[in-house]
């Protein structure tokens, strides 16, 4: 099967950081599916692998950890799909990546493509999808309602570093079954257009002092922080902003250690999400991952939630990987870039 890897960590402009190679195909046993792997995104996590991370001597790395494909075949021990399903999902850090032909994957962690997606579209969604659901519902605890209620809550999220892939899906996950007003932050006049678009409240400038621009607003306080990337540089003025038992949560990993006693006046909280947690170490309720992915996955069918995918690159191959890992790496992207077809 074709497949597109690496057999050291280098730089992206390098011309071996990303190969294209051949390799067998998997075979289905227990619990996994396989799946034909019809398009992926691409996430940061892509890049951070492939710059951290060397396979052993004369093997290959293959990463990649978002995909939608067709399952063609399945483990003795599965229950939940059959040959023909189309499925997305993000897998498992821990095994070969999505940069394939084929690839297999715990049923556990898949969910029923959007049916209104194309497969480029629904690529750009799982794990951001679970990154957000996550962080929403488990850590932040934010109250969820039917996707048909009106009624605002007291609940007020401010989401720093809106217009990436977590943040796309986020903004549009809280604004469908969640009664919260969303203050997203963007810099770019492009990237807080698209944020309103995916339906935040009010937008401000994270280049900016975050407290004077809330306030401006009307808002003196926030509940709940989604910080999504650059937690280091705005951790004490979340402590400001935050309410009393106040939460954070963030996804991003801070160059310096953050001072977390700065909590304890106002008896605020803060959590790490990574949705990784669940697959790599086999935990009792790694299916609420494909729980989550079928609840969104109606959402989006029932017209509450559209893709998140920004630009498609084209086949894949290690050419356009290349391409939207330097992308990714500088920082500009808006949405998930995705790619098509082998």
């Amino acid at each position: 099967m074709k497949a597109i890897g690496y057999t050291k960590s280098l730089p992206i402009n390098d011309a071996e950081s990303l190969i294209d190679i051949e390799l067998p195909q998997p075979i289905a046993t227990g619990r996994d599916l396989l799946v034909k792997v019809n398009a992926i995104s691409v996430n940061p996590v892509d890049y951070k692998i492939r710059r951290r991370v060397s396979p052993a001597e004369g093997d290959y790395k293959v990463f990649g950890w978002d995909a939608v494909g067709e399952v063609v075949a399945t483990g003795e021990a599965t229950t939940q799909f059959k040959s023909g399903d189309a499925v997305y999902y993000a897998g498992d850090l821990n095994r070969q990546g999505s940069n394939a032909e084929f690839q297999l994957v715990d049923e556990r962690l898949v969910g029923s493509k959007p049916k209104s997606l194309s497969a480029a579209e629904a690529a750009a969604l799982p794990l951001t999808t679970i990154t957000a659901w996550e962080l929403l519902f488990e850590h932040l605890a934010i109250k969820q309602q039917s996707p048909d209620s009106t009624a605002k809550s007291n609940e007020m999220i401010l989401v720093v570093g809106a217009a990436g892939g977590v943040g796309s899906i986020l903004i549009q996950i809280a604004k469908a079954i969640t009664g919260a007003t969303i203050i997203a932050t963007a810099s770019r006049e492009s990237s807080q257009a698209w944020v309103k678009k995916l339906g935040a409240d009010h937008v401000i400038d994270h280049t900016k002092p975050l407290l004077q621009q809330i306030q401006a607003l009307g808002i003196d306080q926030v509940t709940h922080v989604a910080s999504l990337n650059s937690t280091g540089s705005y951790f004490e003025s979340y402590t400001e902003l935050l309410t009393p038992f106040g939460n954070i949560a963030m996804i991003d990993d801070p160059s310096r250690p953050l001072d977390v006693m700065k909590l304890k006046l106002k008896s605020q909280s803060l959590h790490i999400e990574f949705m990784f947690a669940r697959s790599m170490f086999n935990a009792a309720d790694m299916d609420e991952q494909g729980r989550l992915l079928n609840r969104v996955s109606n959402l989006v069918d029932q017209g509450y939630i559209q893709t998140t995918s920004g630009k498609h690159l084209g086949t894949i191959n290690a050419e356009n990987l290349k391409t939207a890992h330097a992308e990714l790496e500088a920082g500009k992207a808006i949405g998930k870039i995705v790619l098509e077809g082998f």
